[in-house]
């Protein structure tokens, strides 16, 4: 298999990742109304529903930047970013 096609199935794979990160909780939602009303076929549907919703707000997120603010917010909680952007800043400045 070639590289740019493993590069488009796991870009594809990440899009969905993404989206079920963020609905982590919906998840649960659907898990309990299917545990609670026996209702299997209502319960498929909205679990089809939730994959299809993933996957569309996996590709948004990526498609409209919002992975970079996102990365952003972890590097300026992270010691080794905080050393290395003051270590680069002192260095411009020589």
């Amino acid at each position: 298999m070639h590289f740019e096609t493993k590069y488009k199935i796991l870009l594809q794979k990440r899009y969905f990742d993404k989206g079920m990160s963020v609905l982590h909780y919906v998840r649960w939602m659907i898990l309990f109304f299917g545990v609670s009303s026996l209702d299997p076929k209502t319960t498929i549907s909205l679990g089809f529903g939730y994959i299809a919703v993933c996957y569309i707000l996996g590709r948004a997120w990526y498609k409209y930047n919002w992975v970079e603010p996102e990365q952003e917010i972890g590097n300026r909680y992270d010691l080794f970013v905080k050393e290395m952007r003051t270590h680069v800043k002192k260095k411009k400045k020589v």
